[in-house]
């Protein structure tokens, strides 16, 4: 997989996994709850865990690549602000869009 190909492939990946926790009742998508619907910083919690581990698919993509850059923590905030605004349309169609009936 090629360079260009890896990070379409990264940014395609961290924009479903971004709205992931907003778009279902299970954890993961995977695990089922006892409650009727998932509190709100448990969606939370699943959408920090789920950048934790598109960080580390990119990081080992890039390793796959050749070198592993050093990364300062701009690029860690910028990245996290980057999967808050993808997991924004998620948001939207589960807590601001209007319900009929």
């Amino acid at each position: 997989m090629d360079v260009s190909l890896s990070s379409w492939f990264v940014i395609l990946l961290a924009l479903i996994a971004a709205n992931l926790p907003f778009l279902n009742e299970r954890m993961f998508a995977v695990i089922p709850l006892s409650h009727l619907t998932k509190p709100f910083w448990l969606r939370l919690v699943e959408l920090l865990v789920l950048y934790a581990v598109i960080r580390g698919i990119a990081y080992l993509l890039e390793a796959h690549a050749g070198n592993v850059f050093p990364q300062r923590w701009e690029f860690y905030a910028i990245t996290a602000c980057l999967f808050i605004v993808f997991a924004f349309p998620g948001y939207v169609f589960r807590y601001l869009r209007k319900r009929h009936g």
